[in-house]
């Protein structure tokens, strides 16, 4: 019987309070799945703001397939296909997948498709730079309202170094098990480095460029 674990995504939290589209990619997986007379062993769902490139959810139903041999089943492919981390992960991905609205897309379609992503991505970045210089040489100021400064106390720096104590644990929570993985799979820390730039994963000072020291201190802490 034809294994498979389902991934779905809803854009913003509401959506997923609220189950809007979830039900239909739902839909369209069962159906799928049941027309291929198989059996669903798990559900994974991805709460994703666009803004993110971590993909918590795509790596554990990753590695839930590996783990039964099951294939990595999608409710809709198109709604991903401007996702160029999405879109990577799964190409590279040693997990058979299959697109419910499009079951011919194999690793070369994907790869198309990541391109595609990638350039667009870099498209708007440079219309946006572009813009903002024309208006800034026009005399227009930019950025927004801005409180007026304060002296700090001991009760705010106190907040302050819970928060980032915080933020850099929630950090950790979700790359360590990431590079962990990597590492398991026989790569050394540069070609980890490698990885997790293409896949759009950044350092916790937001740098693109991964250095193995990094990644070692990180498996060590």
């Amino acid at each position: 019987m034809n294994r498979f674990i389902s991934y779905y995504r809803v854009s913003t939290k509401k959506q997923k309070e609220s189950g809007l589209g979830l039900q239909a990619q739902k839909d369209t997986v069962m159906n799928y799945v049941n027309h291929k007379n198989g059996i669903l062993l798990k559900e994974f769902r991805e709460v994703e703001s666009g803004k993110k490139n971590y993909r918590p959810m795509l790596h554990q139903a990753m590695e839930q397939c590996r783990l039964y041999g099951a294939t990595l089943l999608i409710a809709k492919l198109d709604r991903l296909s401007r996702d160029a981390v999405f879109l990577l992960q799964l190409q590279r991905g040693d997990v058979p997948f299959t697109a419910c609205d499009m079951p011919d897309a194999n690793v070369m379609t994907i790869g198309i498709m990541a391109l595609l992503a990638q350039q667009e991505r870099e498209m708007i970045s440079r219309r946006t730079k572009e813009g903002l210089a024309v208006l800034k040489a026009g005399g227009k100021k930019l950025g927004g309202w801005r409180k007026k400064s304060h002296r700090f106390n001991r009760e705010d720096i106190e907040k302050a170094t819970i928060a980032r104590s915080e933020k850099e644990s929630a950090y950790r929570s979700r790359v360590i098990p990431v590079i962990r993985d990597l590492r398991a799979s026989g790569l050394s820390y540069r070609k980890i480095c490698s990885q997790l730039q293409e896949l759009g994963i950044r350092t916790y000072h937001k740098k693109e460029t991964w250095h193995p020291n990094v990644v070692r201190n990180l498996l060590l802490s």
